[in-house]
């Protein structure tokens, strides 16, 4: 079943941020440290919650763009940001999810979630 898993959520990566070598720990640099933590979260996070049929993986990414920046975490939304994109997102749907981040999230939250889109979304 690990072995499904890991190739169900290989697939979703893949549609998100292309080819994806280490397991799905691409340059992230904790996946030196711990090498053996990204192929769970792809077999966890990816093949067994973003394979599911309910919602399409471009449906998936705006949830999780949503949340990551509801809860602050910038580098995280950084990189579903580059994936929302490749999965059909525009730039200008991203912003206005991320403004009414600051109805229900706070104004502080949807702040930080436009810096951090900025730097993705408008590179110098």
């Amino acid at each position: 079943m690990s072995e499904d898993l890991a190739a169900a959520g290989k697939a979703v990566q893949e549609q998100l941020w292309g080819p994806m070598p280490g397991g799905g720990g691409g340059g992230f640099p904790a996946a030196r440290l711990a090498p053996d933590f990204f192929p769970l979260v792809q077999q966890f996070a990816f093949g067994m919650f973003w394979s599911r049929d309910a919602l399409a993986v471009k449906q998936r990414s705006l949830v999780t763009v949503s949340q990551l920046a509801a809860l602050g975490k910038t580098d995280e939304l950084k990189a579903h940001l580059r994936g929302a994109l490749n999965v059909g997102w525009t730039k200008e749907e991203l912003v206005e999810v991320l403004m009414q981040t600051a109805v229900y999230a706070g104004v502080p939250a949807a702040v930080n979630a436009l810096g951090a889109a900025a730097e993705v979304l408008n590179p110098e």
